[in-house]
């Protein structure tokens, strides 16, 4: 029987259907999963969950090739553990957090992608100690979510920029049934590594993180050059990266079962979500992108 390769990326969701509509767009890419966030990704502000179509979009996945357990969802970018330095914005952090977990299981998604925060101030050390320790008190044992630390380009004084520090913060959790890690090929490869050599970096996350803890690629191009530290996402095959190496990312036999997120840049306006996984299916290889001019 032929590996199933879960192909999917980032999809909104938006009235009046939300997680519904969202299911129904994935499939008109022809992704077999995706990403969401569940509200805003720059604010605290959420839609009530009986309101988003919540059953009918469970059941529109189970009938139309949606592997909802491949689904992700992406916490938003205003939570920031990383630092204690305000304690009333910290608290707030720990607080929303648990309820994203908590809409995560109302939605039946497993895995919750979690940016690890901008240290400030703080020594690295301390940091990543500081996020080590809300993450304790906001995980439900009886959950059965997955918080994915994604990894980062190191752009300001974010942490997560290498596998080092990643596999500190899953090591001072000690919980890996609920603790994990999303790998991002336009990050690493902003942070300093020769992505083109694969099975070195897998390698390296083996002995470093543990590819057991691995459950979400990221899978983007980058706009500018290796170390850049910048985290400026390009389209599949028009960036630095390269469509040939990313293409290994989705078919590499130690990444099988793992869900492949796309998050690369609208084309005019345009989501280029289906031409990019029809190309990493082998569809076609032709400058895809012209067709949006």
């Amino acid at each position: 029987m032929e590996e199933i390769i879960y192909l999917g990326s980032h999809i909104s969701l938006t009235s009046p259907e939300y997680f519904l509509g969202a299911a129904k767009e994935a499939k008109s890419l022809d992704e077999n999963c995706f990403m969401f966030y569940t509200g805003a990704p720059q604010n605290s502000r959420r839609v009530e969950l009986e309101r988003m179509s919540i059953p009918a979009g469970r059941k529109y996945c189970e009938d139309n090739g949606i592997f909802l357990d491949k689904c992700v969802i992406h916490a938003p970018y205003i939570i920031n553990l990383a630092n204690n330095e305000n304690p009333d914005s910290y608290a707030f952090g720990k607080s929303f957090l648990k309820e994203e977990i908590r809409r995560c299981e109302a939605f039946g998604i497993r895995y919750l992608v979690l940016h690890p925060g901008s240290r400030k101030e703080m020594e690295l050390e301390d940091s990543i100690a500081c996020l080590v320790l809300a993450l304790k008190e906001v995980i439900d044992p009886s959950s059965n979510v997955i918080i994915c630390i994604e990894t980062m380009a190191g752009k300001g004084k974010e942490i997560g920029r290498t596998f080092e520090e990643v596999a500190s913060i899953l090591e001072g959790v000690g919980d890996p049934a609920h603790i994990g890690v999303c790998l991002d090929t336009c990050h690493i490869f902003d942070a300093g590594y020769e992505v083109e050599r694969i099975d070195e970096i897998l390698d390296r996350f083996d002995k470093t993180i543990g590819l057991s803890n691995l459950h979400v690629i990221h899978l983007n191009d980058s706009k500018t050059y290796l170390g850049s530290h910048k985290d400026r996402h390009e389209n599949l095959g028009y960036g630095a990266i390269g469509y040939e190496t990313l293409r290994k990312y989705v078919y590499h036999p130690l990444l099988k079962g793992i869900p492949k997120i796309l998050e690369t840049p609208w084309v005019n306006e345009k989501p280029p979500y289906k031409e990019e996984i029809g190309m990493l299916r082998g569809e076609y290889r032709e400058a895809w992108r012209d067709k949006f001019n």
